[in-house]
């Protein structure tokens, strides 16, 4: 099958957004208000945290934030030289930083980090286990919510792999990110229709 017609193609997956378990978005938001607009996503990897920080960073736009987006992983667990000069340089109380991955900080950077963002009106972070800010929400995974996320993606096509993705679920211990490159492969290995 080619690249193009693979229906876990990266642009297919990347158009599937986190799904609250429970509440609404609003009820998320005032949650963060009520832990002082300071918090964490807290889950393990592939569990979604990247994905509900980037859909509410819209909705702080919307509440007239100007949302600062920092992102550290394994490749990248430094910021570049300059970002965060830059970044507190202008921070104000209509600033909302965004730091995805930022159990790549060590303690002393942390510190450093959590004290220079004490100007800006909020910080929410992403990091895999609880602590360093109250947490706002833990992201969980689950076969039942990597089969809806397989049918949104292939809607009636889903029966297709219904069977597979239990097994799926469990070979990449719930990292949905995971799972859902191996239903890429299963799907590259297959002939191209017609």
């Amino acid at each position: 099958m080619r690249a193009r017609d693979n229906p876990f193609r990266s642009e297919r997956v990347l158009a599937v957004r986190y799904r609250l378990e429970a509440g609404t978005w609003e009820d998320l938001l005032a949650r963060f208000d009520a832990l002082g607009r300071r918090a964490a996503i807290v889950g393990a990897r592939g569990s979604g945290k990247t994905t509900l920080l980037e859909d509410l960073a819209p909705r702080f736009r919307e509440r007239g934030y100007r949302v600062r987006d920092l992102r550290l992983d394994a490749e990248s667990p430094r910021f570049a030289e300059g970002v965060l000069a830059e970044v507190f340089a202008t921070l104000t109380a209509r600033d909302l930083i965004l730091v995805d991955g930022a159990e790549q900080l060590g303690w002393r950077a942390w510190s450093s980090f959590e004290r220079r963002s004490r100007p800006a009106g909020g910080l929410l972070v992403t990091q895999h286990r609880p602590g360093r800010l109250p947490t706002l929400l833990e992201t969980r995974t689950s076969p039942q919510l990597l089969d809806g996320l397989v049918g949104q993606i292939l809607g009636d096509g889903a029966a297709s792999v219904r069977g597979l993705t239990p097994r799926i679920f469990l070979k990449h211990r719930g990292n949905l990110r995971d799972a859902l490159r191996e239903l890429y492969d299963h799907y590259a290995a297959r002939e191209t229709p017609g």
